[in-house]
């Protein structure tokens, strides 16, 4: 998958459209906004009861730009950031979405939902036969959100990274991630 330029989808005045490499600054507040600290909890889908520090960092921002199997489609609504997601292209035609993020004060608006299924065509139309995801299992309201969206558990689990502080400090000891999936 190649970053391709030009907005995605327009309607009024919200464009979703690919990150580029200018992009990072503006991205990695809006994720960090989402997920981690006090303004993060001005929305429903933080982590930041269960997890302190960073949730990216910029390197591994501009790693995901970089990377023709990846892309990140971001939303803007009059020219101002507020969501993102991110797709990796993986074997077989599975596609990896992560990252999904809408600012703390734009949550519950329906972007969330625009921007998955924004991915989910994206990588339909690059051969895609299914998206798979991990949500951190303490997270159930996050996880019956995307099982309505079509997403279900696969009874796979995978460990959090413990001890690697790019992906911040876990305030308990018994993290773990759920996958789900999606047929496309």
């Amino acid at each position: 998958m190649r970053a391709a330029t030009g907005p995605r989808f327009e309607a009024g005045d919200l464009v979703i459209r690919p990150a580029d490499s200018g992009d990072i600054p503006a991205l990695h507040t809006l994720i960090e906004s989402a997920y981690r600290g006090a303004t993060a909890k001005r929305g429903w889908t933080h982590e930041a009861d269960l997890l302190g520090g960073q949730r990216t960092d910029r390197v591994m921002l501009a790693e995901v730009i970089s990377d023709p199997a990846q892309r990140i489609l971001l939303a803007e609504q009059g020219g101002v950031l507020i969501g993102c997601v991110q797709l990796c292209a993986k074997d077989d035609g599975l596609f990896y979405l992560g990252l999904l993020s809408v600012a703390p004060d734009s949550q519950a608006s329906g972007l969330g939902k625009r921007l998955l299924h924004a991915a989910e065509d994206e990588a339909h139309r690059a051969g895609g036969r299914a998206i798979e995801m991990t949500v951190i299992r303490q997270r159930p309201e996050l996880i019956a959100y995307y099982e309505r969206r079509g997403y279900a558990p696969t009874g796979e689990a995978r460990p959090f990274p413990y001890g690697d502080p790019r992906f911040g400090h876990p305030a308990r000891d018994d993290l773990d991630f759920v996958v789900l999936m999606k047929a496309l």
